[in-house]
Formats: structure tokens, sequence, C-alpha cells
């Protein structure tokens, strides 16, 4: 049953990544918030399976998937104009993609593995965030939402490549919000980029594919789709810039 009282209510909300275990949680949730969820993903197929999922488990809700070249900035620009065209405004972007690569030690970190994870997790939050940041000021409730992960404050031997990446889209966040915040002048912020931080996500495939694992310290693609959500429920000045942490921080 949606509900259509919160602050999520009508938001137009952007979903980069949507086609994952991750992004299908996400749609699921901000369906039921009541939001207009656009989501995208490199897998159409994929991407259309998570969009007909959240369809289905909430009749009514206005879920759409749009296949976009996020490595490419004019596809991501032609995107973010696309929503405001058909839906009236942006309120929100947030960033799904992932990809993980590493090594057994720094000694063996290939730079091939940056390379790929520069694409994946950097350059795809730059072209996102410039495509996207303009609109989202114009919103009365526009947040720009990062996944990260905990390592890019404490990188481990092999996982430089990686926790590297993490970092740099980070400070890319950051400077996102000290956008918004120049923008909102003396009265603070009207629009927030924050970032959420995470050891490890774990889903119900991982659970059975390994049923006498732990995953201590894991965050449930659920309770990272609720903590999603929940960064519309607090003011843009007290997310904004800010480090959102799911897991004990390093």
């Amino acid at each position: 049953m949606q509900n259509g009282n919160g602050a999520l209510s009508g938001a137009v909300i952007a979903v980069a990544g949507a086609g994952g275990p991750a992004g299908r949680a996400a749609l699921l949730r901000l369906a039921d918030a009541g939001a207009i969820v656009v989501g995208s993903d490199n897998d159409p197929e994929r991407l259309s399976e998570a969009v007909d999922a959240a369809r289905y488990a909430h009749g009514g809700a206005t879920v759409v998937g749009d296949t976009v070249d996020l490595l490419d900035l004019q596809s991501t620009r032609d995107w973010a104009t696309r929503i405001e065209r058909d839906f009236g405004r942006v309120d929100g972007l947030v960033h799904l993609v992932g990809g993980w690569r590493g090594s057994e030690t720094f000694t063996r970190t290939s730079l091939d593995d940056w390379d790929f994870l520069e694409m994946l997790l950097i350059r795809t939050v730059q072209h996102t965030s410039l495509a996207f940041h303009e609109a989202l000021q114009r919103s009365e409730r526009g947040r720009y939402v990062l996944i990260s992960a905990a390592g890019a404050s404490r990188p481990t031997a092999g996982n430089a490549a990686y926790a590297a990446a993490k970092a740099a889209a980070e400070a890319w966040t950051l400077a996102t919000a000290d956008y918004f915040r120049k923008a909102g002048g003396p009265d603070g912020p009207t629009s927030a980029a924050a970032i959420l931080v995470v050891k490890a996500l774990v889903h119900d495939a991982m659970r059975a594919d390994r049923p006498n694992a732990k995953f201590a310290g894991f965050t449930d693609v659920k309770e990272l789709a609720e903590a999603i959500a929940g960064v519309w429920d607090k003011s843009a000045a007290e997310v904004n810039g800010n480090r959102l942490w799911l897991t004990d921080k390093p």
C-alpha cells in the first residue's frame, strides 16, 4: 500500500543502478513511500525486471525504467532533462552504481582494476551530479544520495583501487554539497548531497548461497533502502555534506 502522506509523497526520484539488489530494494521502498521513481541501469533486462517488481508490489505506483549510458555526460544530461520535462521536476538522485575489484595483497594490485572502478564508481558520480544538480537545487526537497563504503576511510592493502575510488566519489559528492550550501545563501541549503556509508551489502540471494555465513557488519539492502528514504525525512541542513553511517565507523 502506498503511503501518500510522507516526505516522499509525489516526489520524483531518479535511481541510478536500479537493476541490482540494492536498486530493486530502493525502487520498492520509494514507490511504497508514494514517490514517482525513474530507474536506470546498463542492463535493460535487469532494469525491466526491477521496474516490473516495484510496479507489481505497489499497484498504482509510477515506476519507469530508462536505459542510460551514465558514462556519457550528454546522455546523462539528456536523462535529467527528460525526467524534468515528463514529470515537472526532479527531487532526488540516488546513486547505486556499484562494483568491486580487489587483490590478495597491495603488491598484486592491478591498475586495470583502477581503470574499471574509476569509470564505474567515480565517472558515474561526476556525470549524475553535473547533470542533476541544477534540477535538484530547483526542488524544494532535492537530494543527491551516494552510497559509499567504510573502506574509503580506512583502506586495506588489497583494496587500494576500490577504496581510493570510493574516497574520490565521496569527495566529489561533498563538493556537490558545498554547491547546495552556497546556493542556499544565508538561510542555509534547501537541497542536499549526502553519503550513506556501509561496510558491505547483503541480500536474500547471498544468504541463500552461503547459509552459514554471518555477514557481520553488513547492511541488508532493505535496511539501506529504508535509510535512503529517511534522507528525505530530515532537513537539507541536517544531511547536506554529511556521512550517515549505517555501520560502525572505522
